[in-house]
């Protein structure tokens, strides 16, 4: 499909110290816009000059809910080529999340053809401090002007790129994380699977009471008995019990399935060691960790790599993780992890797509 380019004419500065990019908050010179409309399918994807958008106060997405998202980054190697990381498997994960908000399918080759271009339009903003990348944030929003509910017929494919630093500013320190026993953020059968705003709003609440207890971000527990483990509210978890990595299952379809989450369980296996994919309660974790067989407990996610937990807050037991300092297991995979990413170690994966 062709894509129509309509470059700026006032290019930004860009900014002059990568150290202090933040996250989130730098945008590109440019985004690329797509429609769709029922029996016409997804057509004319342009490039255009980042700008606000123009919606009808009756877009369903407002008042509906009707939008999926994704997060990916781009890197710049130390010979200057740019590359990807795993980016087939963000447009993968993003159509599982448009079958459950009856979104129409849009086709892996499609979004990579639209990504590859908006990059190379924009290649310039992709920073080279090491540790820093360009955020990629894709995402489909329903525009029908419709007071009523249904599924919309009309939606926008858009992508927004935004140069970044660190997700925490404490970079790989480790995080404190709440325990939520109280609200609860997804059910079976729910929409827990799926990247959509929904889900990020109703965890807002809980976070903004693990900020005023100085807790970095909260961990879910099961939205029916509230006693196994979930996930974190920008992450999947993973504890490191004797011998033994787990995490989470996926299989009760309330929990994100991160493409980190997947590398770092194909990592640790490749290395021969232990990885259990199942339901583990919060209770099992706290004995373990009395009994001193908790070794570690770390995040992960697009945006922050590897998140070592410092300290586990789960009612008025807090428990301090590997003297609330990254864990070997922890390290390992960030180094390669980032190192794969960044280009600075081979990919025997074939994880990498290059610009």
């Amino acid at each position: 499909m062709e894509i129509k380019k309509n470059l700026t004419t006032s290019p930004k500065a860009k900014p002059t110290d990568e150290s202090k990019l933040g996250f989130g908050h730098i945008f590109t010179d440019h985004m690329l816009i797509m429609p769709y409309d029922e029996g016409q399918g997804w057509h004319d994807p342009e490039i255009v000059p980042y700008d606000n958008i123009s919606l009808s106060p009756a877009a369903m997405c407002l008042h509906y809910g009707q939008t999926v998202f994704e997060g990916m980054k781009a890197y710049r190697r130390a010979d200057n080529k740019i590359q990807l990381f795993r980016p087939e498997e963000n447009f993968k994960r993003l159509n599982k999340s448009n079958e459950r908000l009856v979104i129409p399918e849009l086709p892996v080759d499609l979004a990579m053809q639209c990504l590859r271009e908006l990059l190379e339009v924009d290649k310039d903003w992709v920073p080279s401090l090491d540790g820093t990348s360009l955020y990629i944030r894709p995402f489909i929003i329903a525009v029908d002007p419709f007071l009523g509910v249904r599924p919309g017929s009309q939606y926008l494919f858009i992508i927004v790129l935004s140069p970044s630093g660190a997700y925490y500013a404490s970079g790989l320190d480790p995080v404190n994380i709440y325990v939520e026993d109280k609200y609860v953020r997804a059910v079976r059968g729910g929409m827990g699977f799926a990247k959509t705003g929904g889900n990020y709003a109703a965890s807002l609440h809980s976070q903004d009471d693990a900020h005023k207890l100085n807790y970095s971000q909260v961990l879910w527990l099961d939205g029916v008995e509230q006693k196994y483990i979930e996930e974190v509210g920008a992450m999947n978890i993973f504890f490191v019990i004797d011998d033994e990595v787990v995490t989470p299952t996926l299989e009760v379809g309330s929990i994100l399935g991160g493409i980190t989450r997947k590398s770092a369980i194909e990592l640790c296996r490749s290395w021969g060691m232990k990885v259990s994919e199942r339901r583990i309660s919060i209770q099992e974790v706290a004995d373990a960790y009395d009994q001193g067989r908790l070794k570690e407990v770390f995040g992960t996610g697009t945006a922050a790599v590897i998140s070592p937990v410092g300290h586990l807050k789960w009612g008025d037991k807090v428990m301090e993780i590997n003297d609330n300092k990254i864990g070997a297991v922890s390290q390992r995979i960030y180094d390669t992890l980032t190192g794969i990413q960044w280009g600075k170690i081979e990919d025997t994966f074939g994880w990498t797509v290059e610009l």
